[in-house]
């Protein structure tokens, strides 16, 4: 049986937007659309992008602008810290020294939508499990569903997972042993000493009611890494509720990671802040 037959969620009024933060995501960028568009499509959700892209050298802005050729005026339009022009579907913002959060920032600015989906746009996140965090979020009515790679099932379990119809487990791929290493050991510890319940602190494929990403945001004094383990822990602290959701994450495909030693020694320091300061 298909995933869409699997994962389908009922029939819905809302409206979701996904925020997709790009650097160096000329290669990726129209297939990534695509498949959004494709996921939402065939779920017949109402949705829209917002791309906030870091000041790419790469030339993404470009591909960006040349996706509304492809999809069309009336859906898709450009808009610029110059030009903030507002249409559905497709926004896109370049911005400078951009970091996960600030980015984010930049990109509810412009959400229509009663739901917020932030993921990443080089297909370590792929759109095949939105529809599982959507059939989440409406079974238990859940503030936040965050995808994991550390559970086999989600939490809380879906009705419609069984024996028969197991859910698809958790896990990474594309990852040296050491780096696996590395990223469980710090969401282990991270778990251990904030007890926030949630497997996966370090992930960024998740989705937020509107209202609560922008309560949590305004919140939150971390950047890089920190910056999503922060969002999960202040959340618990106001009350929310989350859910999670096995995913597979794959390592990135095309373009460049921003991830470096600097932000290793601050998710160590980040865990400490947050302990002694939440």
């Amino acid at each position: 049986m298909s995933l869409m037959l699997d994962m389908s969620p009922s029939k819905s009024t809302s409206k979701y937007s996904v925020i997709l933060p790009t650097y160096n995501e000329r290669k990726n960028l129209p297939i990534i659309i695509w498949l959004i568009a494709k996921t939402f499509t065939e779920n017949e959700l109402d949705w829209e992008i917002i791309i906030v892209d870091d000041a790419s050298p790469d030339g993404t802005q470009e591909i960006a602008k040349q996706l509304i050729g492809v999809y069309g005026e009336d859906k898709i339009a450009s808009i610029s810290h110059k030009n903030p022009k507002k249409n559905p579907y497709l926004l896109v913002f370049a911005v400078t020294q951009t970091t996960s959060g600030t980015a984010y920032i930049h990109g509810l600015n412009f959400c229509t939508g009663d739901f917020v989906i932030i993921m990443d746009a080089d297909f370590s996140h792929h759109s095949k499990f939105i529809p599982e965090f959507i059939k989440l979020q409406q079974a238990y009515n859940l503030d936040i569903v965050t995808g994991t790679r550390y559970r086999s099932t989600p939490t809380p379990q879906l009705p419609s997972h069984s024996p028969a119809n197991p859910p698809t487990p958790g896990g990474v791929y594309g990852w040296d042993l050491k780096r696996k290493v590395i990223s469980r050991g710090a969401n282990f510890f991270a778990d251990t000493v904030l007890n926030p319940g949630v497997s996966d602190l370090t992930g960024s494929f998740r989705l937020y009611r509107l209202h609560v990403l922008r309560t949590v945001i305004s919140q939150v004094q971390s950047k890089g890494y920190v910056f999503q383990m922060e969002m999960m822990v202040r959340a618990r602290a106001l009350g929310y509720t989350i859910g999670e959701v096995p995913i597979t994450f794959v390592d990135r495909i095309f373009g460049e990671s921003k991830l470096g030693a600097d932000e290793v020694v601050g998710f160590a320091k980040g865990v400490w802040a947050l302990f002694t300061g939440i």
